[in-house]
This record gives structure tokens, sequence and C-alpha cells, in this order.
């Protein structure tokens, strides 16, 4: 017969496991501003539905005094549990205990609760604390590392994958965030970098500090390593509950439906007036984009970065949509590498998950210049166009304004399989815009003219009339209808509706080789 109480031992053990960090490090957590992994995890999923797996395991370390060190859960609370109802698996990595630093059993805990999202078909929320590899395990960590990142890619396309960096994420580590599909950094406590501030000093004699080099700020605005800018660590993970409510389980089911107040064919007149006739004047493509979706609600990816870009979630008719905009109020709505590249990674997202496609157009091309092209505009924009003619969603582009060059084929043109194209009567369709058009092929006329401004005005008129309007691209059809502003609404929701059986796919391959 088993000595003692059995259900005494468990209570203990559970108690041990939940208090593991100890309450000295708990307090420097929280003096920090950082929640503890437990209470994280507890703040992002629906209340008592959490399951932890793992909860007893210890690492296996024998050296450098580590067999007297084991802890309960080595470092990583494991489980799952419900957002809004819905299954979500999860890992929070502690950086009470160990600093947070992976080893092989932590490394085993983590990769089995990804076995079971793909499994399930549910998405994995990764909540990242971590000093990075334990160093007393040597390249057994650095495996378990590898081994995440093989799980994150199977998971690729799969489930949904959503990383917070919640505190300190460096060296190897970093690169599991970057495989997943969207990262969230907090202001002020979180940080993600290759190599650390010492390092670099020491090698390159630069001077920075952690925040100028891998700060929730720099990665936001600067680099694009993050889609999202929390205040706290409670506001990233309301964030993340958001954001889920957007999404798909995996990449079988449909996107969430939701019931919405906002009547589908609801009309704006000062949509009317929004966009300027004069296309040199700019305007916000998110006031036009809040008109028309669903109770004027955005979630926008990659806020702070690539602003003349747009992307973000939204709902129309209480349908989730993928929005790619220009924004002409940013560098007049220009793509460039930035803006390409963030562009075409949302594009595929939407596409792997089923979410449509909604395209508000304004674009007076690429962004011309040195920089741009040594620094390889041309492989960058293909990667925009590749996604979008790859994509077999439905997809909806409406042009507003400027569609010129080659960045009107790639925005989602009808040429590459967009299903339904709209303009507006302000739009205008052309090789280049009317003034550049019109110094270009009456030069010579222009240069003898004795009232050439009087000339040039009415050559770009002629030009607008025969080529640079809505209406010679419906002629061939390549504009399915030319719409009035204040009925964008009711349009794409129709348009919408018609496509929810769409079906369509590529050619047999093993995948493609987008220009990377």
């Amino acid at each position: 017969m088993p000595k003692g109480d059995p259900f005494s031992k468990l209570e203990e053990r559970n108690r041990r496991a939940t208090e593991a960090g100890g309450e000295a490090r708990i307090e420097r957590q929280h003096a920090a501003g950082k929640l503890t992994a437990r209470e994280r995890v507890d703040a992002l999923l629906d209340e008592d539905s959490f399951e932890e797996l793992g909860r007893f395991v210890t690492h296996r370390s024998h050296d450098f005094g580590m067999e007297e060190t084991k802890v309960p859960g080595d470092g990583v609370v494991t489980g799952y549990g419900r957002v809004d109802g819905r299954l979500v698996y999860v890992f929070a990595q502690d950086f009470t205990i160990f600093g947070g630093s992976l080893s092989e059993a932590y490394a085993e805990k983590v990769c089995k609760v990804m076995d079971l999202a793909m499994r399930q078909g549910a998405p994995i929320v990764g909540l990242n604390d971590s000093g990075g590899a334990r160093i007393q395990e040597g390249v057994v960590s650095l495996a378990g590392y590898a081994d995440i990142f093989l799980k994150n890619t199977l998971a690729s396309g799969v489930v949904p994958q959503l990383s917070a960096i919640m505190g300190p994420c460096a060296g190897g580590a970093v690169y599991s965030p970057a495989i997943t599909d969207f990262t969230y950094m907090v202001r002020d406590t979180s940080f993600m970098f290759v190599t650390g501030p010492d390092v670099i000093k020491t090698v390159t004699h630069e001077q920075v500090t952690m925040e100028q080099l891998g700060g929730a700020t720099t990665h936001n605005e600067v680099s694009g390593n993050a889609h999202f800018l929390a205040e706290d660590d409670r506001h990233c993970l309301a964030g993340i509950r958001e954001l889920l409510s957007y999404l798909p389980s995996n990449n079988l089911e449909d996107p969430p439906v939701v019931e919405s107040s906002d009547p589908w064919d609801r009309e704006d007149k000062a949509l009317d007036k929004l966009v300027p006739v004069e296309p040199d004047q700019p305007y916000d493509m998110k006031e036009l984009i809040r008109t028309v979706v669903d109770d004027g609600i955005l979630v926008e990816v990659h806020e702070h970065y690539a602003q003349n870009l747009v992307v973000g979630f939204a709902r129309l008719d209480g349908r989730s949509i993928g929005v790619v905009a220009n924004q002409p109020a940013v560098m007049a709505g220009v793509l460039d590498i930035n803006a390409s590249v963030k562009g075409a990674r949302f594009v595929r997202f939407c596409d792997a998950f089923g979410i449509p496609l909604v395209v508000f157009e304004d674009v007076p091309g690429f962004l011309p210049g040195t920089d741009q092209e040594w620094g390889g505009i041309i492989r960058h924009g293909a990667k925009l166009l590749f996604s979008f003619a790859e994509a077999t969603v439905p997809k909806v582009t409406v042009i507003t304004r400027k569609a010129y060059g080659g960045a009107y084929c790639v925005m989602a043109s009808k040429h590459i399989r967009t299903d339904v194209n709209f303009a507006y009567p302000t739009a205008e369709i052309a090789v280049m815009g009317p003034e550049g058009a019109v110094n270009i092929l009456y030069k010579r006329e222009l240069a003898e003219a004795k009232d050439p401004e009087a000339l040039r005005s009415e050559k770009i008129t002629e030009f607008r009339d025969k080529l640079a309007n809505p209406y010679v691209a419906a002629e061939r059809g390549y504009i399915d209808e030319v719409i009035e502003p204040r009925r964008t609404r009711a349009k794409l929701i129709t348009a919408l509706r018609s496509l929810e059986t769409k079906r369509d796919k590529n050619p047999p391959k093993k995948h493609g080789n987008i220009p990377l």
C-alpha cells in the first residue's frame, strides 16, 4: 500500500508547480511591469478554460549544479483553453524560472502542444519571455529550438500562429516568432534581436541601447519584424483575442461569421466627396475603409510600418475580409520595397486561410530612385504581384483614383484573376498620369508653341477623355462596373456574397518559387 495521502501529495505538487518561480521572482516580474506566465495565460483565455499539460515536467541536466535545482514545469507553461469559446493551444515562457531559458524538456513541452494544435486544427499562441537557450545543456537546448522551428514551418498555412514578445527574445530564439504569422510586442518591456548591444559594441564598435536595437517601437516602425504594438501585457493579450475573432481555426475551416447590425446596403453620401478630383491632392484611405466596413472597425496590421500601404482585417456583412489599400496620405500611396513586402505577406496569409481580399487602389506607381532600384524593388514588387496572382480566395478591387503603370497590374487587377473590379468615376487608369504622358507625347509641340501652358492643358484634357478614365477600361471588360462611391459597401457585399462558393485552383505543383 502506498504511504501517505496521495491526494495531499497531488495538492502539494500542484502548489509547487504554480509557485515555481518563488515569491521574490514573481514580485520582480511585477515590478518590471510584466505579468507572470500563468497570469498571461489566464488573461488570454476564457475564464476557467485553461487545461495545463506537462505541469510536473523537469529538466534532465546533471551538470553545473542543475541536478539540485529541478523545478516543476521547467520554465514554460503549456496547455489549451478557449478564446470566445474556440479552442486555442498556448505556451507561455516563465521568466521567473531559470530566466525562461529553454531546455530539452522545455522544448518537448512546446512541441507537444504544437503537434496537438496541428492535429486538432486549432491556433497556436506563443507568449515569449526568455533569456534564450539554457547554457548548461549545450547543444541539446539548441536542438530544442530547431525542433520548434520545424514545427512552426510545418504548421505554417495550416493553423494560425501568433507570437507575443513580452520580455527578452534573443539569439536563435527570434526565429520562431519570425516564422509565425503575426508578432506582438509590448512597449518598453519587450526586446528582440539576434545579437545584443554588448556584442555589437565589441565587433562593430557601434553604441546602441536595447530599445534602439530591438525594442517594440523599432520593430514596429523600422524593421517591420513586429505587426502590433501594445502598451502593456493586458493590452497585448486583448489584441490577440480580437485578432483571433477574425481568423478561422485552421485552413479547412471558413472564417468566422458574426451577427452584424450594420445594414448591408448602407450608403454614405460623404464618400462622393472624399476622393479629390485633383490627382495630386491627398486624402485618408482609412477614412474610406472605415466608412465602408461593418461598424467602422479596421484591425490594422503593421500600422506603424510602410504606412503608404494599409493592410488589416475587417468585416463586411459579418464576414471576415482582408483589406489591402494604398494610402494617398503617405507618399501619395506609392509602392516601395517595404510596402510591397508588407502587402505580399498579408495577401499570402489571407489566401492560406480562405479570407477574401478587398483592395482599395489609388497608386501612382512604384517609387523611383537609386535606393529602391539597388535595393531590389523589381524583386520585392514582384512578391506582391506573385501573391495576388497566386491567391485563389475571392478578390474584389475598387479603384478610387490613380491606377498607373505596372502598379495598376500588381494591385489585384482583372488580369491576375481578380473576380470583381470596380472603379469610381474619378479613376484614372493609364500607363502614366496625363501630365507626364503629355510632356512625353507632345514634347516638340510644347517646345514650339506660343502658349505652351494652354496647349498642355488642352492635351491633358484630351488624354483624359481618350485614355485616362475608367470607361476605357470598362469597355474592355477590365472594369466590371463604374460605381458611385456612396454605394461601395453594398456593391462589395453583393460581390462577396456571389463569391461565397468560389472554387479556383493553381496548376499541380509542389509549390511556386516566389521571388524572395
